[in-house]
C-alpha cells in the first residue's frame, strides 16, 4: 500500500520545486528584447553616420555637354528710308496752275507733275526775242557802215597811188583809216549784242520749260505740298512740292550701332529686323556699308549701318522705325559649355563655399560681381543681345563629374554669347557632365 502511494509525493515535490527553480538564460524574453533593442540602435547609429558622411561629401551641380549652334548679335535700331529719295521744287516763282499727280501715284520720268502759269514767262520769251531781233538788225547795220569806210578808205589810197602821194594828204588818209577802224569794231559790239540777246531768249525759254515741272525718275509720290492756285515763292532756295521714291521694292534701313560692337559689325553679314506694325514678322536684311563718320548723341558715340531690304509685297513703308539684330559671328555644330562651368572650381576642404573663387556659389555667388580673372575668356562688352565675347582660342579649365568625383579636363574657349561657350577639346565629349555649381552638405 506504500508502493502505491510514492509516486504521488515525487509529483508533489516537483510541483513544489519548479515554482521556486529559475529558467536559463537563453529561454528568457527580456534577454531577447534586450538584444533587439541592441541592434535597432545600432543599425540606427550606422545609417546616422553614413548619412552625415555622405551630408559632409561636396554636392555638385552639372549640366550635359552638347553639340549645337552658336551666334554673336548686334542690336540695334533705326528708320527705313527709300534707296533713293529725291525732292522735287521749283526753281521759279508763280502762280500753280495745275497739279497732275498726287500722294501714292506712280510716276515715270519726265512725267509732268505740276505746272506753273505761264504768262509772265511767255511775256518774258517774247520780250527777249524781240531784243534778239534788234540786235540782229544792228549787226546788219554796222556791217554796212564797215562796208561803206572800207571802200571810202579805198578810193582815198587808190587816188594817193595815182597821184604819186601828192593827193589826197596823209591826214585824209588816216580819218579814213581811222573810220574804218571804228566801223569795224561797232560792228564786233552789234554781233556781241546778238549773242546777249540770244542768251537772255534761251534763258527766259529754259524758264518757261521749268514751268512745267516733271519727274526726274520713275518712283512713288510720298509727298506733296501743292495745290491748284498756291503761289510758289522761289528764293535762295528752291521750294519743296513732292517728295519722290524710286522704288519701295528695295529699301535701306539705316541703324545705329554702338561704338562698342561697330568692330564685329562688317559688309555682307546677315541681319534681321522687325517694325511696329508686324510685331510677329522677321524681315531678313544684309550689311551693305558702315559709315566712318561718327554721331554723338548725349555723349554716346555710334556709327550708321546701312542694310538693304527686300519689300517686294510693300508691307513696309519709308519712315518705319525698325529694331534689328545683326549676326556678327556664327558657328555651326560646335561643342558648348555653359558659361558657369568656366567659372567654376572645387572647393578646397574647409573653405567656405561662398569664398571659394571662381565657383558658381549659389544663387549669390552669381548675383554678387567678381573681378577679372588672369587668362579668362576676355572682358565682356556691351551688345545689344547681351553681353558677348569673343574668347580668341585661350586655354582654360573645365570640371567634369565622373563617378561622383569632380575630374579637370583642359579646353580651348572660342566665342561666347554670354549664357553658352564654343570650347575645343580632345577628352571632352557630348554628354559628359561639366560642373557649373558646388553645394555643401547643410544645404541638402
Amino acid at each position: 500500500m506504500n508502493n502505491k502511494q510514492e509516486p504521488t509525493s515525487v509529483t508533489s515535490k516537483e510541483a513544489l520545486l519548479g515554482a521556486t527553480v529559475s529558467r536559463p538564460w537563453w529561454r528568457r524574453t527580456s534577454v531577447w528584447a534586450g538584444v533587439a533593442v541592441l541592434v535597432a540602435a545600432g543599425a540606427g547609429l550606422a545609417y546616422w553616420q553614413s548619412v552625415k558622411a555622405a551630408r559632409a561629401l561636396p554636392q555638385y551641380v552639372s549640366q550635359e555637354v552638347k553639340r549645337g549652334n552658336l551666334r554673336l548679335t548686334v542690336a540695334a535700331n533705326g528708320t527705313l528710308v527709300p534707296t533713293r529719295q529725291v525732292n522735287i521744287g521749283s526753281e521759279l516763282s508763280g502762280t500753280v496752275r495745275n497739279v497732275r499727280v498726287d500722294v501714292n501715284d506712280r510716276v515715270k520720268k519726265d512725267q509732268v507733275l505740276v505746272e506753273l502759269d505761264t504768262a509772265k514767262l511767255s511775256a518774258q520769251v517774247a520780250r527777249s526775242s524781240a531784243s534778239l531781233a534788234s540786235a540782229q538788225a544792228r549787226v546788219a547795220q554796222a556791217q554796212a557802215t564797215t562796208k561803206e569806210a572800207r571802200a571810202n578808205l579805198g578810193r582815198l589810197e587808190e587816188v594817193a597811188r595815182l597821184s604819186g602821194g601828192k593827193v589826197p594828204s596823209a591826214a585824209e588818209l588816216d580819218t579814213g583809216r581811222a573810220t574804218l577802224e571804228r566801223a569795224i569794231a561797232d560792228e564786233k559790239a552789234a554781233a556781241a549784242t546778238v549773242q546777249d540777246a540770244r542768251a537772255a531768249l534761251s534763258t527766259d525759254q529754259t524758264n518757261l520749260s521749268k514751268a512745267s515741272i516733271v519727274s526726274p525718275i520713275d518712283g512713288v509720290v510720298l509727298t506733296r505740298a501743292v495745290d491748284p492756285g498756291n503761289a510758289v515763292a522761289a528764293s535762295l532756295q528752291a521750294v519743296t512740292l513732292f517728295t519722290l521714291a524710286e522704288d519701295l521694292s528695295r529699301l535701306k534701313l539705316e541703324v545705329s550701332v554702338d561704338e562698342a560692337d561697330v568692330g564685329t559689325v562688317l559688309p555682307d553679314q546677315k541681319a534681321s529686323f522687325t517694325v511696329s506694325a508686324y510685331p510677329s514678322r522677321s524681315y531678313p536684311a544684309l550689311v551693305k556699308r558702315v559709315a566712318y563718320g561718327s554721331t554723338k548723341t548725349d555723349n554716346v558715340v555710334t556709327y550708321i549701318a546701312t542694310l538693304e531690304v527686300a519689300n517686294e509685297d510693300l508691307s513696309l513703308r519709308p519712315g518705319m522705325t525698325a529694331a534689328a539684330t545683326i549676326t556678327s559671328t556664327e558657328r555651326k555644330d560646335v561643342l558648348l559649355v555653359p558659361n558657369a562651368a568656366l567659372r567654376f572650381t572645387p572647393s578646397v576642404p574647409g573653405a567656405a563655399p561662398a569664398a571659394r573663387e571662381g565657383s558658381g556659389g549659389g544663387i549669390m555667388g552669381q548675383l554678387m560681381p567678381r573681378g577679372p580673372r588672369p587668362g579668362g575668356s576676355g572682358g565682356q562688352r556691351r551688345g545689344g543681345a547681351g553681353a558677348k565675347t569673343d574668347g580668341g582660342d585661350i586655354p582654360r579649365e573645365v570640371w567634369v563629374l565622373e563617378e561622383g568625383k569632380a575630374q579637370a579636363v583642359k579646353v580651348v574657349t572660342g566665342i561666347s554669347d554670354g549664357r553658352m561657350t564654343e570650347v575645343r577639346s580632345e577628352t571632352l565629349q557630348p554628354g559628359m557632365a561639366v560642373i557649373t555649381d558646388q553645394r555643401s552638405g547643410s544645404t541638402k
